[in-house]
């Protein structure tokens, strides 16, 4: 079967932008093609800096014919009627419908229809000028006198149709002036000539020959392979970022890896700085020297080039860009050491935090003050809380944070162990931010974890207080992920901390952490129902609590005893939901001279043995013990649904019964609301 080949080939394309364009293009076309009625048995897209190509494998060669009936008046309809059928059938004849019966409605007319189908090259040639100017760019230009808009300006386009055994042919089409044709161009300096092709693997082949390495994937393989034998032949390790990685892969179509070198006066700077400074410039990769464990005075950097003096021009221009751009590091890193992080904290009064909640210093203030509340609950020392909280904004106003923001924090903790203040107060300094995301570790030192969590909840309560809430995918002010940092605080460090208490203005916050727990859990394979079913028993606050709550309910469910006590719930749920809703009478309480049958008793036994069971159990937070003493109910609730009528004749005895299965959902509800549970 024949294969489509496209390529769009342009002016440099944003790396931040070219895996998403890649999957666009994929999808706009194959979609394109199947809504048209052609199938096929894979596609594949990639990117380069300078183009976007798809190739489909196995295309059919036309859409098929499609017959459809069209369905007629009755055979006795006035002529009208007839007439407008035959019009809208396309037919000049009635005679070339159909006659079909029908026992009720009687003899009525039907045209057979057939809609041919359409060559593969007609319909590639309509779709692609709708896919190119329609493509969803984040951002885009227009050039010349065209309308045409694009990422950067399109130059030409490829688009080639046919089997591996014929020459394909060339779907014509324009868009703009840019006819489609067989014709590409290699790397813009190395090979800039243009190449002819024919099918994909022609067009890999040929790009490799002119220095173009298509498939980013293999770009990224051939610049972190490279990287780290530059590194290991130096005696050095690779830092790798991944998200660099990336980058740069996005940046060049023909990788040549290069090391270079800076003065190591600079390695007087911390680590984490010089890094950012050098990433965030060149986009370069820094090494690590094993013997100590901190960065050695040397980069790896990634170039496009295959130059003629094996890269020495290219290495000296981006030594010297990073030594200046080191040297301004320094002298942020020099200057902010002489500046007391203390002194700094009066200056937050001028920076705003929100217009409805005040300035920074303002937040600092609340943040202290939960600070030093909390610490008791985990264990902290109040004062050293107090004090982190105090510095932990500090270092918003250093200039290596104002030229680097992704170290905020990080900074706050070198200067403060600068000027000799305590251990646990640096630290909880840097890692009161954290996590910033799933796998970003937890804080797990006791000041860490009480500033931590009074930043977070000072957060999260202040914008819910002035109702500026997370709306669908909108979360400006990273609502969720606060909330999902105090989850993990709190159940990887075995806290105990009632949210009620920082949470008491604004209720629906308890709803907002429900919801965010129940991502954390169903991520971590556990059902959200049982989450909604152990919240639903109201003043659920304690996180640690409800999941422990909620893992021994998982427990209990999947046993059979777990699984048939649910269905006597449900199955006594329902009855009084029912009875209820009529109006009929519930006695107030259980009578035991009313019982007429044997399972009655035994049942009434069995429910107040395990509920007191289980009361003991949930005042010891022994939930595991709770769920095995209502587990004991599964006999004899079975017994009593077989051999037991509840809607007794005697409407005593009705009531008695349905007392009875009152006390049986009482029970449950000590340990989750089951009503809540599926299944």
């Amino acid at each position: 079967m024949p294969d489509l080949l496209i390529e769009l080939f342009s002016e440099e394309i944003p790396a931040s932008m070219q895996a998403k364009a890649a999957d666009d293009l994929k999808g706009l076309v194959t979609n394109g093609l199947v809504n048209a009625g052609l199938t096929y048995e894979s596609a594949g897209a990639f990117a380069t800096p300078r183009r976007l190509a798809l190739t489909v494998h196995g295309l059919n060669t036309r859409s098929p014919d499609i017959r459809e009936e069209k369905k007629g008046p009755r055979t006795d309809a006035p002529a009208g009627a007839i007439q407008g059928f035959l019009r809208g059938a396309g037919l000049d004849d009635i005679a070339k419908a159909r006659v079909v019966s029908d026992p009720k409605k009687g003899d009525f007319y039907v045209a057979d229809l057939v809609k041919p189908g359409r060559a593969a090259e007609t319909i590639i040639a309509e779709l692609m000028p709708q896919v190119i100017r329609s493509f969803p760019w984040p951002k885009s230009q227009r050039w010349g006198s065209g309308s045409l808009t694009w990422v950067r300006p399109l130059h030409s386009i490829v688009c080639t149709f046919g089997p591996e055994t014929e020459e394909p042919v060339v779907i014509d089409f324009e868009v703009e002036g840019i006819r489609s044709g067989n014709v590409t161009y290699g790397h813009r300096f190395l090979a800039p000539e243009a190449i002819k092709v024919k099918r994909f693997a022609d067009y890999v082949e040929k790009l490799e020959k002119a220095n173009v390495v298509l498939d980013p994937a293999r770009r990224r393989e051939i610049i972190l392979a490279d990287a780290r034998n530059l590194a290991f032949a130096a005696g050095l390790e690779l830092v790798e970022d991944e998200g660099l990685l990336n980058e740069v892969a996005g940046l060049v179509e023909w990788p040549v890896v290069l090391m270079g070198a800076f003065d190591a006066a600079f390695l007087d700077v911390p680590d984490e700085v010089i890094r950012a400074t050098i990433r965030a410039n060149q986009k370069c990769f820094v090494l690590r020297d094993p013997k100590t464990g901190r960065l050695a005075n040397r980069f790896i950097l990634t170039s496009n080039m295959a130059a003629t003096d094996g890269g020495a021009t290219i290495i000296a221009g981006n030594e010297r860009v990073i030594r200046a751009r080191l040297s301004d590091a320094k002298f942020f890193w020099d200057g902010d050491l002489a500046i007391p992080l203390e002194t700094l904290v009066p200056k937050l009064e001028g920076i705003t935090f929100h217009e409805k909640l005040g300035s920074q210093g303002d937040r600092v203030r609340r943040v202290v003050a939960l600070a030093r509340d909390i610490a008791p609950l985990v264990g902290a020392d109040a004062d050293k809380a107090a004090r982190a909280a105090l510095l932990a904004k500090a270092d918003l106003l250093t200039g290596v944070v104002g030229e680097f923001p992704e170290v905020q924090g990080l900074m706050g903790r070198y200067y403060a162990t600068h000027a000799g203040e305590d251990a646990a107060v640096a630290a909880a300094i840097e890692e009161h931010w954290k996590p910033q995301g799933p796998s970003d570790r937890v804080p797990a030192a006791p000041v860490s974890i009480a500033v931590a969590l009074a930043d977070k909840l000072d957060t999260l309560t202040g914008f819910w207080a002035i109702d500026e809430k997370p709306t669908g995918s909108k979360d400006p002010f990273a609502l969720r992920r606060a909330a999902l940092g105090v989850i993990r605080i709190i159940l990887d460090n075995g806290v105990r901390l009632p949210l009620s208490a920082y949470a008491s203005k604004t209720p629906d916050l308890l709803n907002f952490f429900a919801d965010r727990l129940k991502v954390q859990l169903r991520e971590q394979g556990t059902r959200f129902d049982l989450v909604d079913a152990v919240f639903a028993l109201g003043g659920q606050d304690d996180l640690l609590l409800i999941v422990k709550r909620v893992e021994a309910l998982g427990a209990l469910l999947a046993t059979d005893d777990g699984k048939n006590l649910l269905a006597g719930y449900k199955r006594a749920a329902n009855i009084l939901k029912a009875e209820e809703k009529k109006g009929t009478t519930v006695a107030d309480a259980v009578d035991a001279s009313l019982f007429k049958e044997a399972e009655e008793k035994t049942l009434a036994a069995a429910i107040e043995t395990a509920a007191q069971a289980a009361h003991d159990a949930v005042d010891a937070e022994n939930f595991e013990g709770a769920m095995k003493a209502l587990a004991t109910l599964r006999a004899p609730v079975d017994a009593f649904f077989d051999k037991v009528l509840v809607n007794d004749a005697d409407e005593r005895v009705r009531a008695n019964r349905l007392a009875l299965l009152t006390v049986l959902r009482n029970a449950c509800h000590q340990v989750a609301d089951f009503s809540k549970i599926e299944g």
